[in-house]
């Protein structure tokens, strides 16, 4: 994998300065939001079409920043 590659994955780590505007965090919400599941939710309580749509969703936006 190139080192450029690198540089563009989230890291599963949280900082201060990002906090509740953590990528994951925003599109976590947006998700919910769409798709009717509350927010308290957590990703791997999801089943069936909402967890492939969250799958696909995180692969595709996260894979951006």
């Amino acid at each position: 994998m190139a080192r450029e590659d690198d540089d563009k994955r989230v890291t599963n780590k949280i900082s201060e300065e990002t906090g509740q505007f953590d990528a994951r965090f925003l599109l976590w919400r947006k998700f919910c939001a769409d798709n009717g599941v509350a927010v308290d939710t957590l990703p791997s309580q999801l089943t069936g079409k909402a967890k492939e749509n969250w799958e696909k969703l995180k692969a595709d936006e996260l894979k951006k920043k």
